[in-house]
């Protein structure tokens, strides 16, 4: 059985952004995700968002680890070569009533602390955003909020992580602990047995049945939330920044926002539902992400709609980390007392992606709190070089490109202009890319005009090629997904 300091179960941005965190130190560390690669759930289906802190309530842990987060974005984007922008955000109210919730929130987020909040006129408003609903009034504007790339930067921290030692172990499913004496020493799992030290839950959706059999907070309940999203092409619509509604009780409400990617996003809606794996779009989800969308942008049209898709988030429902407020629904990151070797994190919903830095951070703190003695690597690296993007290179930097590996002059997706170099370079990566879908979220290839109608059979002939594996083993997105049932012309049940 092989042994390790920690063991991290969940391979989504907080997994990521805590083995990187923890990376630093002179530590033997596994990190194990059930999917065929990291960041499959709710990492790469959310709304893309850093958020500025002030919509999370006063004295929760959300709060707190969303405001201590905003102003590492830069350095954590930085060291990680990973797109992120500060684009800001404003908060719209269409009527007077919308405006009084508008001071709700700014006296809200300066309890928080959040810097640079302002309501500004409807005038403002739309001298910033001409394409805003006219009957605007006013807008809180937040000029710390952001917009980044989610699973670029779930990758980029594993990848980061695995550059200092971390190893991940894929298709690798959490079952059970392996306790002795009251402490937690390892798990088992479907591809074997593995000791460690002290063991991390961030298994998101999961988090709740992994607590629950190492005895912990056995009332606590993960919710699937689902979101709805749509997509715009980036040719029919230019938004600038980040259009909130004013926010529901359970929801900061359908958003129109820009993405890194130059295209609009809208969504998402809300939808408590019970099972953790449904990502089902539907009719009635639709009309209501629409008429959200036009409530603060009446002139979207439909016919711009390239994708949609579905998320699903971890909604919790802990009590506030602050017991004199009353709210439910705040993160759990603790080390409980009840058991030993355990690091316990759940309900790690929005803001929870603008919140991962501090988060890796405060499981650090904890850990030190708790009497872990961690040395620093006098060899750790915190940069993780970014890998060539043919679209974003000028010519002569195109021309060098293709001079120096002849692959980065074949177009492999068109819409969004990617090579087979790219292609080649992040299935040989420190993470790599072993299916469609995961060649997709590092490289964007397939998310045009035409979602991949053009690139698909040319991804799959690249994969097996590199992979050394035959095109009928080549998948969407793992085990089950198979693209190929057999040979054109084949008949089966004969020799081909």
């Amino acid at each position: 059985m092989k042994t390790f300091d920690f063991i991290i179960i969940g391979g989504g941005v907080i997994g990521c952004t805590i083995a990187r965190s923890l990376s630093r130190y002179k530590l033997s560390i596994l990190l194990v995700e059930k999917e065929s690669d990291i960041g499959m759930v709710t990492s790469s289906a959310n709304s893309a968002l850093v958020h500025a802190g002030y919509d999370a309530v006063a004295g929760s842990l959300k709060a707190k680890m969303n405001v201590a987060a905003s102003p590492m974005w830069d350095t954590f984007a930085g060291e990680l070569n990973i797109p992120f922008r500060r684009c800001g955000d404003f908060v719209v109210a269409v009527d007077e009533k919308e405006v009084q919730k508008l001071e709700e929130l700014l006296t809200r987020g300066k309890k928080n602390g959040v810097p640079g909040l302002k309501i500004v006129t409807g005038d403002e408003l739309k001298a910033k955003e001409p394409l805003v609903n006219p009957n605007a009034t006013a807008a809180l504007w937040a000029p710390t909020g952001g917009i980044c790339d989610p699973f670029a930067a779930t990758l980029a921290a594993g990848e980061n992580a695995v550059m200092n030692g971390v190893q991940i172990a894929l298709n690798t499913t959490f079952e059970s602990f392996i306790t002795e004496n009251g402490r937690i020493i390892g798990v088992h799992t479907n591809r074997g047995d593995f000791s460690g030290r002290w063991v991390v839950n961030a298994a998101g959706l999961q988090s709740d049945a992994v607590m629950h059999k190492a005895g912990v907070r056995p009332e606590f309940k993960i919710t699937p939330r689902r979101g709805e999203y749509f997509i715009v092409d980036r040719e029919e619509m230019k938004i600038n920044s980040v259009l909130f509604p004013v926010p529901s009780d359970v929801s900061k409400g359908i958003l129109v926002t820009a993405t890194m990617h130059e295209n609009t996003l809208i969504g998402p809606n809300a939808q408590n539902i019970d099972d953790k794996e449904d990502k089902s779009i539907t009719a009635k989800g639709m009309d209501e992400i629409w008429n959200g969308a036009k409530k603060l942008v009446p002139s979207v049209n439909q016919r711009s709609i390239i994708a949609s898709y579905a998320g699903l988030r971890a909604g919790g429902n802990a009590p506030c980390a602050d017991s004199s407020v009353d709210y439910t629904g705040d993160f759990v990151i603790e080390i409980p007392e009840t058991v030993m070797g355990l690091v316990n994190l759940g309900g790690i919903e929005s803001p929870g992606l603008s919140a991962a830095p501090a988060i890796g951070q405060y499981v650090v703190e904890l850990l030190k709190d708790h009497g872990e003695q961690l040395i620093e690597k006098a060899d750790y690296q915190p940069i993780r070089p970014a890998r060539p993007r043919f679209r974003h290179m000028s010519m002569d930097e195109r021309k060098e490109m293709i001079q120096r590996d002849a692959r980065y002059g074949r177009v492999i997706c068109r819409c969004e202009m990617v090579t087979e170099g790219e292609i080649v370079a992040e299935i040989h990566s420190p993470i790599p890319a072993t299916t469609y879908d995961a060649i997709k979220r590092r490289t964007w290839l397939g998310t045009g005009r035409c979602q991949g109608g053009f690139d698909m059979p040319l991804v799959v002939e690249i994969l097996a090629r590199e992979l050394g594996k035959s095109p009928l083993e080549i998948t969407k997105k793992g085990e089950g997904s198979e693209y190929l049932y057999r040979k054109t012309k084949t008949v089966e049940g004969q020799p081909a």
